[in-house]
This record gives C-alpha cells, sequence and structure tokens, in this order.
C-alpha cells in the first residue's frame, strides 16, 4: 500500500530532525526547512519511479496480459483516452486485440486498469463476484458531492439493504401503475414542442431535442419519483432545470477537472478559486434544499394520515428504514441519474432514426395501426398497449445497444482476486464498457456497429437481439448491482419515444451533419441534436 503523502512530509520531518541532532555532517542542508522539502522530494521521485516505470514494467503481475499497441512509455494509454470520448478507445481495442476477456492497458503514469471483454469475465465482475468489485474511493467521493452516497453509491451490506427497502418502488406491479404519467408527461412535451415552432418566427421548425428531453425526463422523475412536477416542459427556466443544465453542462474543462480530481487532494481540488467550483457548490446546495423540501412535504402528510402514493421517496419513508441525510442522498441519486441517462437515450434514438429514414417510418407505422391513443388522446394509457408493440421496443433496444447512455463504469478489486483465472492486485481498477462491449464483433458479428432494429424481431430475440449471452449488454449492468431503475428508464423512454414519432416526422437541421460524441458522465451529440420536425396531426 503507498505511503500517503502527508505521512512521507512527516517522515522527512523526523529523519531531518534525528539527522541535525545526531550526525549534522550527513544532512542535505544547513537549513531544517530545506532538508525537510529535499528529503520530500527525493521519496516523491522515488514514489513516482516506482509506480510509473519500475513496478508497472517489470514487476506487475498485469504486465503480461494482452494490451492495446501505442502507449507511451510515462503516460500509458491516457493521451488517447483524454483526446476521444469515453469509451471509445475501448470500443475498438476490444475488437482488434485479441484476449481471453481480460485485457490490459495503463491509464496516466502507467496507472493499471483491466478491461473486462467476454461474458464470462463479465460475469465474474457483475454477479458471481459483484461485491469484491467496488466503486473506488476517489470516484465515490467526487460523484457523491452529486448524487449523494444513495443506492448507486453505496457498497455492501449498506448497498443490500437499501436496495431491498427501494425495490417495491420497481417492481413491475408498480411500473405499470405509472404508464400514465409518462404517457401524460410525453403528451404535455409534444404539445409544448408544436407550440414552440409553431410561436417560431423563422419558421424553421428546428428544435434542439436534447433540451426537450431532459426537460421531460425531469418532470417525470420528479412526479413518479417524486409526488412533485417540477414544471421544466411549461417553464425552461425552472430552478432545478437551470441547476442541472449547469451540473450537466459538457466541456473540455470538465474533463480536466476530471483529471485533475484523480491527481490533486479533494480539498485542494474543492478550494481552488474557479468558475466551475462555485457553480457546483451553488447547485449542489439547490438540489439539496430541493431534495429535503421534498422529504419534509411527504413526512407532513404521513403524520396527517394521508395515503401517500407508492413513488420512490414514499415508499423509502414508510420503510422506515432511512434516516432523513439518507432519504437526501437518495433523492439526489434518482433526480441525476433518473432523467440525465434517459434524455440522452432518447437523444440517441432521434439521431438513429433521422440517420435511417425507413425505420422512422416503419415505426410510425406501427404507432399509428396498433397504438390508439396516438390519434386520440381521449385514451388512456396502459402498459400493455406499449409493450406489445415490437418494432418500437427493438428500435429502442437497438438505440440503447449502440448508444448506452454510459460509456463506461469503474469497478475496484477490493482484495487479490482473480478474473478470468488472471490475478488481479488489491486496489486494481477494473472497467465495465457498455460502448465496448454492447458492440463487440465477437459477441454481435461484423455488423455490431450497424443500427439494425430487427436483430430484436423474431422467436426468442425480443431481449436477446440474437446474441447467445445476456451479458452481450451491459447498459444497465447486471447482478446485485445493476440498475434498479432499468424498467422504469425503459418505460418512460418508449412512451416519450412513441408520442414524440407519433406526432412529428423529423430529421437533421443539417442532412450532412458528422456525428461527434461529446464525452462526460453520460455520451451525447456533440453540441446537441438540432432536428427539423413536420408535424403529423393526432394526439
Amino acid at each position: 500500500m503507498a505511503i500517503p503523502k502527508r505521512a512521507q512530509l512527516l517522515i522527512s520531518a523526523a529523519i531531518t530532525w534525528f539527522t541535525f541532532r545526531y550526525a549534522p555532517e550527513t544532512a542535505l542542508s544547513s537549513s531544517f526547512a530545506w532538508n525537510v522539502v529535499a528529503l520530500f522530494t527525493f521519496q516523491l521521485l522515488a514514489r513516482f519511479s516506482w509506480h510509473t516505470l519500475i513496478y508497472p514494467f517489470f514487476l506487475s503481475p498485469l504486465r503480461n496480459l494482452p494490451q492495446p499497441p501505442g502507449a507511451s512509455l510515462i503516460l500509458g494509454h491516457y493521451p488517447r483516452i483524454f483526446a476521444e470520448p469515453n469509451g471509445e478507445p475501448q470500443r475498438e481495442w476490444i475488437d482488434t486485440v485479441p484476449n481471453d476477456g481480460v485485457l490490459y492497458y495503463r491509464w496516466l503514469f502507467n496507472e493499471s486498469r483491466i478491461l473486462v471483454t467476454n461474458p464470462k469475465a463479465i460475469g465474474e465482475v457483475l454477479a458471481t463476484k459483484s461485491y469484491e468489485f467496488i466503486k473506488p474511493q476517489r470516484l465515490r467521493s467526487g460523484l457523491g458531492k452529486l448524487l449523494g452516497i444513495g443506492i448507486l453509491l453505496a457498497e455492501g451490506d449498506e448497498h443490500k439493504r437499501q436496495r431491498k427497502a427501494l425495490m417495491p418502488a420497481f417492481s413491475f406491479r408498480h411500473i405499470k401503475d405509472i404508464y400514465p404519467i409518462f404517457w401524460d408527461k410525453s403528451k404535455e412535451m409534444t404539445d409544448a414542442i408544436a407550440k414552440a415552432i409553431k410561436s417560431d418566427p423563422s419558421e424553421s421548425n428546428v428544435v434542439e431535442i436534447r433540451d426537450w428531453a431532459s426537460r421531460a425526463t425531469l418532470d417525470i422523475i420528479g412526479l413518479a419519483g417524486m409526488g412533485q412536477d417540477f414544471n421544466a416542459l411549461q417553464d425552461p427556466n425552472s430552478e432545478l432545470n437551470l441547476t442541472y443544465r449547469t451540473v450537466f453542462s459538457p466541456g473540455r474543462g470538465q474533463r480536466i477537472m476530471q483529471l485533475a480530481s484523480m491527481l490533486l487532494p479533494e480539498w485542494l481540488l474543492a478550494n481552488l478559486p474557479i468558475k466551475r467550483n462555485g457553480e457546483m457548490r451553488d447547485a449542489i446546495s439547490t438540489i439539496k434544499r430541493v431534495s429535503y423540501d421534498l422529504i419534509q412535504s411527504k413526512k407532513a402528510k404521513l403524520e396527517k394520515g394521508v395515503r401517500t402514493d407508492v413513488d420512490i421517496l414514499s415508499v423509502a419513508l414508510e420503510s422506515g428504514g432511512f434516516t432523513d441525510e439518507d432519504l437526501v442522498n437518495q433523492l439526489m441519486t434518482f433526480l441525476a441519474a433518473g432523467h440525465e441517462t434517459t434524455a440522452s437515450a432518447m437523444t440517441w434514438a432521434v439521431y438513429c432514426l433521422c440517420k435511417h429514414p425507413e425505420a422512422q417510418a416503419k415505426l410510425r407505422e406501427e404507432l399509428l395501426n396498433e397504438l390508439p391513443a396516438i390519434n386520440d388522446p381521449s385514451i388512456p394509457i396502459a402498459s400493455t398497449d406499449i409493450d406489445h408493440l415490437q418494432y418500437l421496443n427493438a428500435v429502442l433496444n437497438e438505440t440503447s445497444r449502440i448508444f448506452p447512455p454510459v460509456p463506461l463504469t469503474l469497478r475496484e478489486a477490493e482484495n487479490d482476486t482473480t478474473i478470468q483465472g488472471h490475478f488481479v492486485p488489491r486496489g486494481t481498477t477494473v472497467i465495465i464498457c457498455p460502448w465496448a462491449i454492447n458492440t463487440s464483433t465477437a459477441l454481435w458479428g461484423d455488423d455490431a456497429k450497424e443500427f439494425k432494429p430487427e436483430r430484436w424481431m423474431g422467436v426468442g430475440k425480443a431481449n436477446t437481439g440474437g446474441a447467445e449471452s445476456n451479458y452481450a449488454v451491459t447498459t444497465f449492468l447486471h447482478g446485485p448491482r445493476s440498475c434498479i431503475g432499468r424498467d422504469f428508464a425503459k418505460a418512460e423512454f418508449a412512451c416519450l419515444m412513441a408520442c414524440l414519432v407519433g406526432r412529428f416526422s423529423f430529421e437533421l437541421e443539417d442532412k450532412a451533419h458528422v456525428l461527434e460524441i461529446q464525452g462526460g458522465i453520460t455520451a451525447r451529440p456533440k453540441g446537441g441534436l438540432r432536428i427539423r420536425l413536420t408535424p403529423l396531426g393526432g394526439l
């Protein structure tokens, strides 16, 4: 285990004291302070040499595993990782570097990374040994400020306790009952879009669809998750919408801050006098306040004997297993993760349908023929109405396969362990990369990166896409740490896309648009996604 820098500094001071007292002639400097600095610098250089050059190249048990080419002597594979969106290098490596399920690459200053690439290795990390591979502490510290230490970041027994308490809110019996909320908000979104393009003086019929998707999903998680309509669709300047737009605003500066968080002490990084720190402090304060107010409002209703709704917050309160602080953490988790990922998924689905107008036309035909509520808003919606639409679900599954909203996730070996029989030392970072696994040619064939909804059609293919293993798709992960909100997100996604495709035909504003991917916690088209809409009537 590496000696903390503070301990190294103390060791340098102690050595200097003993040297000055008992062997002053051996001191590096006549100044006590400069002698401490010299010894501390020597320790840092020795530590750097050990971790960057000696251990990874000559002693690491991982050094003989298959590695991608093109690594720098000092910086490893990091220059490419930093230059490209999250998951892009891994998407290439998984297909081009021969391996047996485990691939080794070197991050900044040759820090070890293990990329799992086949179903057996993925199953070990996510299922059979799921609690042996934990979220790295520095990741938990960084994301925990924004998301709270809720179910997404909790570990071990605490994670099991939280998941058990929250599961009733995500059971199929409950999810099917909130389809009307998803549908009503989806209709509200398309009505608001129609109104916006009608009142646009330029008459361009062009909108930035990601913004609309994000506002709709924020309202949905508010209503279905907390029983509170945040009204982001009607008011884009609502407090919470503006807050999350600040939090998730992409940019190179954000990536630099993420890099700095890996290198600088957390306390130093948080106190740097930069604009982003101030924005994040204000945003987190707002999110915590809103979460706390929602909790107090729900508790007041409960104490008065008013029957609460079966939403996430109500279930958590009625379980009795959470303190107010715990509940704030859960709400922070679901507010952020519960709307940002689905907004990204919807954006990618729109992009895919713009690039494949034949798929868009086929989907619209299915909706108009088999979903009466498209043409008659008075008809109530039920889960079965949406779930039986084979081509809709095929389009959404294919979109989520090719463009999973979260490109990669990290785990860390809590103790010495193995993956596929390969020894993995304690503290090694393990990468699960849906961006790469979901489009692996070994798992999906030569057309793995092509958008083909038909692969999800036919007997036995609706849930597998024709792949031989369930682990060929890792969009929602697997095992005990799989996404608890998977069914919630898939139902919400389906309603949003059904309403949008049933109400408008659409194409890219610039038909020659070349896709660039903006990295970050979620992947998105760089610069947003501007589409031209043609109203079709209905709804």
